[in-house]
């Protein structure tokens, strides 16, 4: 609960649901962490799912990212359909120096955003992650971009480790995302929804719940 602590009181014009998917070890939770401090340190493996919160402006918009991520549910293929549910962008992450987490993007995950997603305008991005260990890469570039191609997806090579394009990749989704009217509508009800909730929990604290009445 702590990681939205603060941005109760902040007003924004969207609420955006992201998530995060991709093999264990991959890199997620360092991306995230990466996108919402500048530490990238002492990371321990999730369990279960966790997310975090992020204020973010784009476009000349104030926006609330809450960015999931399924680390530690990964290799049971458990990661449900709640999870997925009310997505408005989805980050699809590899390791650029295991070629497997990048077939794995095809044979398991892009099917799973398929089968679970309930707004199917989401905007995806495909990252190859760790390009910091370059000589260590099996998955080159134009690999990475003619996957992204095929699945309709935005593209971006980043490092965690380095923070190289992590910015960028939660920005490019984003200005994407805002693109989309049906997502936008979405995103404006999620903050309405959350101002008509705000409103209530605090007409119903105040002066013994008098305000409610």
């Amino acid at each position: 609960m702590g990681s939205a602590s603060g941005v109760e009181n902040i007003s924004y014009d969207y609420s955006f649901k992201i998530l995060l998917i991709g093999d264990s070890g991959v890199g997620k939770s360092s991306l995230l962490l990466s996108f919402i401090s500048n530490s990238v340190h002492d990371i321990s493996p999730t369990i279960g799912v966790d997310f975090k919160v992020k204020l973010l402006t784009v476009g000349g918009k104030r926006l609330k990212l809450t960015i999931w991520d399924t680390a530690g549910q990964e290799r049971f293929g458990t990661v449900i359909s709640s999870y997925y549910r009310g997505a408005h962008g989805i980050i699809l992450v590899y390791d650029v120096t295991r070629r497997e987490t990048f077939t794995n993007l095809v044979n398991m995950w892009a099917k799973e955003v398929e089968l679970y997603s309930t707004n199917h305008e989401c905007i995806k991005i495909l990252v190859g992650n760790k390009v910091d260990k370059d000589g260590e890469r099996v998955v080159n570039k134009e690999e990475g971009m003619a996957l992204a191609q095929e699945h309709k997806c935005l593209f971006l090579e980043c490092s965690a480790k380095t923070r190289e394009n992590v910015q960028q990749c939660f920005n490019d989704l984003s200005l994407k995302i805002l693109e989309v009217p049906s997502l936008r509508e979405k995103g404006s009800g999620m903050v309405k929804k959350h101002t008509m909730r705000q409103k209530h929990i605090y007409g119903t604290t105040q002066n013994g719940g008098c305000c409610s009445q």
